[in-house]
């Protein structure tokens, strides 16, 4: 599990992130993003609460935005990061095809 308290702590104080430790920061804050939206859905998963369930629903669909926000400066930032999306996404519909009536 990442730990998200202190995303530059192997770098030096006074200078400007590399290339390659701003996309290790930027992937940090996805991983933030992504625990960040299974918390809220728990929570809205375990009221009765509807105000508390629409709320957090509400703040977690946000965070996916945010998700979205930073995969999308990745994809800027590094040139081969959306065709090795893609791929996954490839390999993911095969194994779906392959297996009916478990895609959902």
């Amino acid at each position: 599990m990442p730990d998200f308290t202190d995303p530059f702590r192997q770098i030096v104080p006074g200078r400007k992130l590399t290339l390659r430790e701003l996309t290790r920061a930027i992937r940090l804050t996805l991983a933030a993003e992504e625990d960040a939206t299974s918390l809220y859905e728990a929570i809205a998963d375990a009221t009765d609460n509807e105000l508390v369930k629409k709320v957090m629903q509400d703040v977690a669909d946000e965070e996916r935005v945010h998700v979205g926000e930073f995969q999308r400066l990745l994809g800027i930032l590094l040139p081969d990061e959306d065709e090795l999306l893609a791929e996954g996404v490839e390999e993911v519909d095969e194994m779906a095809a392959e297996t009916p009536g478990d895609a959902g």
